[in-house]
């Protein structure tokens, strides 16, 4: 049983451990799916972000080049700055995101604003991105990083080029601005929860765009984050995930840096956030997995329970069995027992006269019968009680029992003083010497019998011996027995007498 019980609890163990390992390694493989789901997300946006950003820069560059080829052909006179500026006028609502175009001349005045009136003494010299024209040759457009506008305090973007005079001396610089405003407004119709983020910087680390705004950030240098540090040294677009350095969020980044242009774009999205449904399913699935495991383990330790009852009713019954079979095999012994002597009793001795009958006519074996009586027993009683009897007659049954060593001899009491004893395979002159044996037991240690002609207790034996073949029937041999033992008492008591 109790080997029984350690395989259900380990059915059980089996059973709980493969469900929880099952379920947990669901919930990572989703967990990784999830994660995985967020980097494509994530690159699918960088994707079209850096498709946009590109598109405006591209377009900023042709309005610039346009500008630059009229500005160096037709001069910046006050009548080619007034057609620049209807020029401009018609072309700036084609493109949304011009926060307004700017003439400077070589010395930084503004020649032209297609924004608002020229502030009396303005001057730009001063500008990052009119000193990068003035001292470098260069016909490429210059992306610069985000400043003020001087025309209306905002934030913006500068895409400029320079122009040259007929000479090929430096004449001036042509500037379009962009408005940060513009990009995040664009930015932040893209759900990216709470703690999402979007930004374009240049490719050195410093900060264009970020989305949400914080003007802290802007113009700020993070190559020494983990993305410029670790990833872009040699990769163009990957994802990666880390706490940020401007708010303590961990998030889940993805980059991807230009092709054509010195810009990354960044798609930083909540990685809180972004497993807030898995986690959401993790924990149902960890709910229902725990109601299995509680709802397995009550079925296990209720058929444990059932299992211990019936075992300690088993115990119970095998008890019960065995006092029964003990009050049988007592019952059995009473029945076939004298509980006085201890001998058999005469049930006994007829069922076993009846066996050995038939064994000794089947083998042709001889059997012997000794009828014994205990001489002037009545006297005895009479002089010492019936207890004193009881005690006398216990003793002559120990004393003659004695006689009968072999196991299938039986010595019985056949009735009040009377005994009887069965010796297989024994024939007369066999059954006498044990009749003499026990006439000379009793004499060797004698009971004192006041009342008896021989002042002891003495006894008188019949012995009968037939062949098996001669056996007809226990009637006839008890018979010659009895009537032997009859003799013995007739001829003068305490002695035997083959019948």
């Amino acid at each position: 049983m109790k080997r029984d019980i350690q395989l259900v609890v380990l059915l059980l163990s089996v059973i709980g451990c493969s469900l929880a390992s099952l379920t947990l390694w669901k919930v990572m493989a989703s967990r990784e799916r999830a994660l995985a789901e967020v980097d494509i997300h994530g690159l699918n946006l960088t994707q079209a972000l850096s498709t946009y950003s590109e598109g405006i820069v591209r377009q900023s560059s042709m309005i610039l080049l346009g500008l630059v080829e009229r500005l160096e052909t037709e001069g910046s006179g006050p009548r080619q700055i007034e057609r620049l500026t209807q020029l401009v006028s018609r072309q700036q609502p084609l493109m949304p995101q011009l926060s307004g175009i700017t003439v400077y001349d070589r010395d930084g005045r503004w020649l032209m604003s297609s924004n608002r009136p020229i502030p009396a003494g303005a001057n730009s010299s001063d500008r990052a991105y009119f000193i990068h024209h003035r001292d470098d040759p260069s016909r490429e457009p210059f992306i610069g990083l985000p400043i003020r506008s001087r025309a209306n305090q905002e934030w913006v973007i500068t895409i400029s080029r320079r122009f040259d005079d007929a000479t090929g001396q430096f004449a001036g610089v042509v500037a379009v601005t962009l408005g940060v405003e513009n990009f995040l407004r664009l930015f932040g119709q893209i759900d990216l929860g709470h703690d999402g983020a979007i930004g374009l910087s240049y490719t050195d680390g410093s900060l264009l765009v970020r989305y949400p705004f914080r003007e802290q950030d802007m113009g700020r240098n993070f190559s020494s984050s983990p993305i410029y540090a670790k990833y872009l040294i040699d990769k163009s677009v990957g994802t990666a995930s880390f706490t940020s350095s401007l708010d303590g969020v961990e998030r889940l980044y993805a980059f991807r840096k230009s092709d054509q242009l010195p810009l990354v774009t960044t798609v930083a999205l909540g990685k809180r956030e972004a497993l807030a449904a898995w986690q959401l399913e993790a924990q149902l699935s960890a709910l229902v997995v725990s109601g299995l495991l509680l709802l397995t383990g009550s079925i296990g330790w209720l058929l444990i329970g059932a299992m211990r009852r019936r075992s300690l009713a088993e115990g119970e019954l095998r008890v019960t069995q065995q006092q029964l079979l003990d009050s049988n095999q007592q019952l059995e012994r009473l029945a076939m027992h004298d509980a006085l002597t201890g001998l058999a009793n005469r049930r006994c001795f007829n069922e076993t006269l009846a066996q050995e009958l038939g064994r000794a006519r089947r083998s042709g074996r001889p059997l012997a019968l000794l009828m014994i009586d205990i001489d002037h027993f009545k006297r005895y009683n009479d002089s010492h009680g019936h207890l004193a009897g009881d005690a006398c007659l216990q003793q002559v049954a120990q004393r003659l029992a004695a006689c009968t060593r072999r196991p299938p001899d039986l010595l019985a009491r056949y009735g009040g003083e009377e005994l009887a004893a069965i010796l297989p395979d024994t024939d007369c002159a066999g059954a006498a010497r044990v009749a003499q044996a026990m006439l000379d037991c009793l004499a060797l240690e004698p009971l004192a019998h006041a009342d008896s002609p021989f002042e002891q207790v003495t006894v008188s034996i019949g012995v009968a011996s037939a062949q098996g073949c001669d056996l007809e029937n226990n009637e006839a041999l008890l018979a010659r027995a009895d009537q032997a033992l009859y003799v013995a008492k007739d001829a003068g008591r305490n002695r035997l007498h083959i019948g």
